[in-house]
């Protein structure tokens, strides 16, 4: 009987991969569907199910790393203290990534208008709950650092391009169209935003996905230049008056 640190020969085959990252997005497609079903149109409720989906996605990436002997080190999350100018240095480059997002999500909207008749910005709509609601705004930020800013640097970066990468072997070719693959999925899984959101996110997953790299799976530092973007939007819509108030 094999050990849990030693995992069925059809896990760790290219197909076992397949299935796990299959397995991983059905889960979500899942409870948003059935979710989204059960709550109507209620914005608030319909991103609670996002955010429950989320968690649960986290288990299922929990659930293979545990079944092939593996922790969230594995990923990029090892938890060591170096010191603190190593952590002032970590600081720093998360905010030197954040910037590198931000131009990237720039980018994605200059070549937004490919897209044919694209609105002039992405498709905010579905916060409209965040818009002058303090509590809802410190809500909402509590979640996603939590949720958002954490599960998808997990999900989309740690996750996703490690696994896509082992179908190539590993490989410098592999981990580039891995991270292209992530970057196009941290895209689409962003459609509420429309056409112009999805370009925008996916030259940004782009961004993140080359600094997981260069940064050698540093994924705590993706983490926190991933937190800054979400309070600087979450912000951004807060600050956004409603139409009901601009009227």
């Amino acid at each position: 009987m094999p050990s849990e640190s030693h995992p069925p020969a059809w896990f760790d085959r290219k197909w076992g991969r397949v299935a796990e990252i299959f397995f991983l997005f059905l889960t979500a497609w899942l409870i948003i569907s059935i979710g989204w079903s059960l709550v109507g149109n209620g914005l608030l409720a319909r991103q609670w199910v996002v955010w429950v989906a989320n968690i649960a996605m986290l288990l299922v990436v929990w659930l293979g790393l545990r079944r092939r002997g593996q922790t969230w080190a594995d990923l990029g999350l090892g938890v060591e203290f170096r010191g603190w100018l190593p952590l002032v240095a970590d600081i720093l480059k998360s905010i030197v990534v954040f910037i590198v997002a931000i131009v990237a999500f720039v980018v994605g909207s200059i070549f937004a208008p490919v897209a044919g008749n694209a609105p002039q910005q992405a498709d905010m709509s579905s916060y409209a709950w965040l818009q002058g609601n303090l509590p809802m705004l410190l809500l909402a930020l509590a979640a996603v650092y939590v949720v958002s800013s954490f599960g998808e640097e997990v999900i989309y970066r740690g996750f996703l391009i490690n696994r896509l990468a082992e179908l190539g072997d590993r490989s410098r070719l592999a981990y580039v169209l891995a991270a292209i693959a992530s970057a196009v999925i941290f895209g689409l899984i962003h459609f509420d935003w429309g056409i112009v959101g999805i370009i925008q996110t996916t030259f940004m997953g782009a961004a993140l996905a080359i600094c997981y790299l260069v940064l050698k799976r540093r994924l705590w530092i993706l983490v926190l230049a991933h937190g800054y973007l979400d309070t600087l939007l979450l912000v951004q819509i807060y600050l956004t008056p409603s139409p009901a108030a601009a009227s």
